[in-house]
């Protein structure tokens, strides 16, 4: 039973949003055809969480019905019409066929809604029928599952249940009965006791699968980490560092001395500073720097090697390493952080660091490709 997307699914990722009062109300977004005189405009309709509708003007929902049920959002189109996308191309429509209704247009928006306010949509209302069904198959239950299929939009139906394979027609036995006609690839045929169990069956094993799938662990490993993620913040010690720092240890500016080729660095910040400057002068002077911050003030003043963008981060990766292996307990405190995901701060770049909910966290990525590197030294593999 492959699954599939809905088509409301997917439009609710193509997100909006429009200002109240100082209020963000999300919104989402998709194409319509609008009809001014003759010509038919490709354009923007926008969706908002407070029911509202922008197409070519703010409007309610029960106006937008207005304006699709007068056809001047369009879902027919006339052949030979004029149609323009605005500053993009103008054409004429040849034999030209819409696959929506106003009903089906308005049926998706009504669930765009939901979805934008966290309600269960259409669908979501129609699945969570099919289960009161299944717990206590009554003809009243039977009823009320039969109404919530029918308001999904028609063209959605099939894709309620997201299998590729069988479609909506297990949904569609449970609604029609047995004893009742239903239409499968064009013909007609009377629902029998067999098939309304063979229906049910399909929800059982279909449950009971979904649940295995949920219950399985990747082979390698979970996915996310299990332990809680590990904050290794940005500190500044006016008087030094503290006799136990803690996990600050992981830190580049943390006084641990490595040595690359025959220059040894007091810390890792004024490893990279000094390799990240063309002047061999200035690299000598970030070298001498007392801080790691005078360290970063000196380079910020210098010229930096042509491409070092580029490398900056293989530069890093390999100055991490020289830390962990040259100071074994540094290491230990590095893998004693096991899975959890590593968080680093930083206020002065948000490629490096995170500084409140913006950053991208290479140097937490690559700490935690390093610790993955000393494991696996532990575990005696020949790469």
């Amino acid at each position: 039973m492959a699954g599939t997307a809905t088509l409301s699914a997917v439009a609710i990722r193509r997100r909006t949003w429009r200002n109240v009062d100082g209020e963000r109300i999300e919104g989402t977004w998709r194409h319509v055809f609008l009809r001014n005189g003759a010509t038919y405009f490709l354009t923007d309709l926008l969706i908002y969480a407070d029911g509202m509708v922008d197409c070519w003007g703010l409007v309610t929902l029960e106006e937008f019905a207005r304006q699709l049920a007068s056809g001047r959002v369009a879902t027919e189109l006339a052949d030979g019409a004029q149609a323009s996308a605005h500053h993009l191309a103008s054409w004429k429509f040849a034999e030209p066929h819409m696959w929506l209704t106003p009903e089906m247009l308005l049926g998706e928006i009504r669930d765009d809604i939901d979805q934008l306010n966290g309600r269960p949509d259409s669908t979501a209302r129609c699945l969570a029928a099919l289960d009161a069904f299944r717990s206590q198959p009554t003809e009243n239950n039977r009823a009320a599952l039969r109404e919530a299929y029918e308001a999904i939009p028609e063209h959605l139906r099939i894709y309620a249940l997201g299998d590729q394979d069988s479609k909506d027609w297990p949904l569609r036995v449970l609604v029609t009965g047995p004893g009742h006609r239903i239409t499968r690839r064009g013909e007609d045929e009377v629902v029998t006791e067999d098939m309304h169990a063979a229906a049910l069956r399909y929800f059982t094993d279909r449950e009971q699968q979904r649940q295995r799938y949920a219950d399985k662990a990747p082979a390698d490993g979970p996915a996310e980490p299990v332990e809680t993620s590990v904050l290794i913040n940005q500190t500044v010690f006016p008087r030094g560092w503290p006799e136990d720092p803690g996990i600050l240890v992981l830190r580049n500016e943390f006084p641990a001395p490595i040595t690359i080729g025959a220059l040894t660095y007091p810390t890792v910040s004024h490893a990279y500073w000094a390799l990240a400057v063309a002047d061999e002068h200035r690299q000598a002077d970030i070298l001498r720097a007392d801080t790691p911050y005078a360290a970063q003030k000196l380079a910020e003043n210098s010229t930096l090697r042509n491409g070092w963008p580029q490398a900056r981060t293989a530069i890093m990766t390999d100055l991490l390493r020289a830390k962990f292996n040259q100071h074994t307990d540094l290491a230990e405190a590095l893998t004693s952080t096991r899975t959890s995901r590593l968080i680093y701060t930083e206020m002065g770049s948000t490629f490096w660091g995170q500084h409140g909910q913006e950053g991208r966290n290479w140097m937490g990525r690559l700490l935690e490709l390093i610790r993955s590197e000393l494991a696996v030294s532990k575990l005696n593999l020949q790469l």
